[in-house]
């Protein structure tokens, strides 16, 4: 998903769709008000989902059911919340960076009620489904605990601890309002040029099928009874599909190089490599929705050449997820995705709804959206039978998170947020995510005794350490949010620190040199390699190690990043080289395992490229040599 557009794009934006409310028909907002009766079948929370589903679809206008698959982003509605009552909204989001003007928890909860209240003042009474992109923690918020990225977590190969960050990030989640987030992405990533090379769990799809338990740490152990529970989520597995997989210098998006490119593959290809995951999510764990790529899928077997945009592939969204992997959530797209369909809006949005998108993500186009549908509907283009299934869909998400009950924020566990108890998980998940790629002559784990000399800035950056997606969407660098950088880890540790940005501050009396290197936050297509970025450390990342791995005995460097750096030249000057990914808010994870608290136990979730020019590479590729092989990673024991 992407970030919210700047002012002046959103102020116009907003005043072109309150101009096309105008066109939306009236059924929803100017109705008499009908008092529904409490014997109505929908209300009685003792029926079975299925039936009050139905009886509520038997009472909605085409308007109405236009309206559930449609959301509107927080910025499109914050200044006219009464467009929530007028079109009937299905759902509102808040893109990565999008908060209420108090980023706090009362902030948000006061935000999502007001906008729930707005939904429940229409006829039907038909409450808001409120999103947010909790992708490593609710991480829009600033206090929440945030954690490693997918990519650290797949270094730490404990699925059941994936788990419970999830169920975490529910219940910070929802204790401030938002019942929907956008994770986990269950992307398999086969070159790390790609900006979200961090969001992917590594290259092998079966390692990434065994985190697909995030879904249940969101959801619970069985959601159509458990979703109601005040901590948790309906989740959404993302990006259908192959959005890890695709060309790189595919990419038609602005100056994106690969990211929302294209998969050229076979079918059964596609399948081993991308497509697995997505059936333990939904066969295992009930998934409750998923959102399709921006990226497209030409297959070999049709000739090259003829790429379809995930969003109008009925192949892959209706055959082969709702029929052939019997999916019984609903898909919602990605922010403005289907205007990257071929065609006028109306070609775009016909196209979409019958392959099989459900509700539809038009952050600051919604009142045209719904014209659309209704019009495309009344012409016969879209089936009525398509519109009823995709809004029977999203009502049963509904009815099963218990809105219809209960719509407004329980903020019983708001006290818990960021609490010591959750921070203790994520300092767990980032000791566990370090991976020790060379470590020679025992130089890890390090004495506290010893006189350490630490460089780099991404020693002392929590905005570095935690990347994208954090307050933000691009993310940004500085004291952004409240944790402990890897500096303050260390010196928890060990008594006699000297702490260099530079490496400028004489090293005399070391024992131990530590360089932190590493990348500054990006996200998304931002962040692809030729896109104002590389794979190759900064001018001043390579000086701090030549500088102090030349002049104290002892050298270790760690690695803040998103994805595998080139330091092919450097290594032989390191004595101890350790990827310690995006770790987040626990920066004394790091430190935890460099003292030997815990051992180092992580092993690497992509293969690591001795040259740029060596992607894409994956294990099980002809002719494989990477500097360091998928799953490598060296062990120590606790002091």
């Amino acid at each position: 998903m992407r970030h919210p557009l700047g002012t002046a794009t959103r102020i116009g934006r907003t005043v072109i769709a309150l101009a096309v409310t105008a066109a939306v028909p009236s059924a929803i907002a100017a109705q008499p008000a009908v008092a529904q009766e409490r014997t109505a079948p929908y209300l009685n929370p003792r029926l079975p989902v299925e039936k009050r589903v139905d009886d509520l679809l038997g009472r909605m206008t085409l308007a109405e059911k236009a309206g559930q698959m449609t959301q509107a982003e927080r910025g499109a509605v914050a200044g006219d919340p009464a467009m929530i009552t007028r079109l009937g909204l299905g759902s509102v989001l808040s893109g990565g960076g999008s908060t209420p003007a108090a980023n706090t928890p009362e902030g948000w909860a006061d935000m999502v009620d007001g906008f729930q209240s707005r939904a429940l003042g229409t006829r039907l009474k038909i409450p808001l489904l409120y999103g947010v992109d909790s992708v490593h923690g609710h991480n829009n918020l600033v206090g929440a605990t945030v954690f490693p990225h997918n990519i650290g977590l797949g270094a730490a190969r404990d699925p059941g601890l994936v788990r419970r960050a999830a169920e975490i990030t529910a219940a910070e989640t929802r204790a401030t309002g938002p019942q929907w987030t956008f994770a986990p992405c269950v992307c398999v990533t086969r070159d790390v040029r790609w900006g979200r090379t961090y969001e992917s769990f590594g290259e092998d799809p079966a390692l990434v099928t065994r985190m697909t338990t995030a879904v249940e740490g969101y959801q619970g152990r069985r959601p159509s009874r458990d979703l109601d529970d005040p901590e948790r989520v309906l989740a959404t597995v993302k990006h259908y599909a192959g959005d890890g997989d695709t060309r790189f210098g595919s990419s038609t998006t602005g100056t994106y190089t690969i990211d929302q490119g294209v998969t050229v593959t076979d079918r059964r290809s596609f399948w081993k490599t991308n497509l697995v995951p997505y059936v333990r999510a939904i066969k295992k764990y009930d998934v409750g929705s998923i959102m399709p790529s921006f990226s497209s899928v030409d297959w070999t077997e049709d000739g090259v050449g003829d790429p379809v945009k995930m969003h109008a592939h009925k192949e892959l969204l209706t055959d082969v997820l709702k029929k052939g992997m019997d999916f019984e959530g609903f898909l919602i797209s990605d922010w403005e995705a289907i205007h990257q369909i071929p065609g006028d809006f109306p070609t775009q949005v016909r196209t979409a709804v019958n392959a099989g998108v459900d509700m539809f993500m038009e952050p600051y186009s919604a009142p045209r959206f719904v014209a659309t549908l209704i019009a495309e509907v009344e012409a016969g283009r879209v089936p009525m039978s398509r519109i009823d299934d995709a809004v029977g869909r999203i009502l049963t998400a509904k009815f099963e998170l218990g809105l219809f009950e209960r719509p407004y924020t329980d903020r019983s566990n708001a006290s818990e947020i960021g609490s010591r108890e959750h921070r203790a998980v994520a300092r767990e998940a980032v000791a566990k995510s370090q991976v020790l790629l060379k470590n020679d002559d025992r130089a890890l784990p390090l004495d506290r005794r010893d006189a350490l000399y630490v460089a780099g800035t991404n020693a002392d950056d929590i905005g570095n350490q935690a990347g994208g997606w954090t307050v933000t969407w691009q993310g940004e660098s500085g004291d952004i949010i409240p944790g402990t950088t890897i500096l303050e880890g260390i010196e928890r540790y060990a008594g006699d620190v000297t702490y260099s940005a530079d490496a400028s501050a004489p090293m005399d009396g070391a024992d131990v040199g530590v360089v932190v290197v590493g990348e500054t936050p990006y996200a998304e297509g931002v962040g692809d390699v030729g896109n104002g970025h590389t794979l190759n450390l900064s001018a001043a990342d390579r000086a701090n190690v030549e500088k102090v791995c030349a002049a104290i005995e002892t050298c270790v460097v760690l690695d803040v990043a998103g994805r595998p750096q080139i330091v092919t030249d450097l290594l032989p000057k390191m004595d101890a080289f350790v990827m310690s990914w995006l770790p987040g808010s626990e920066g004394a994870g790091v430190a935890d395992v460099l003292f030997g608290r815990r051992p180092f136990t992580g092993r690497l979730p992509v293969s690591w490229p001795r040259t740029e020019a060596q992607e894409p590479i994956n294990i099980g590729d002809r002719g494989y040599d990477p500097l360091f092989p998928y799953g490598h990673g060296l062990r120590t024991r606790t002091r």
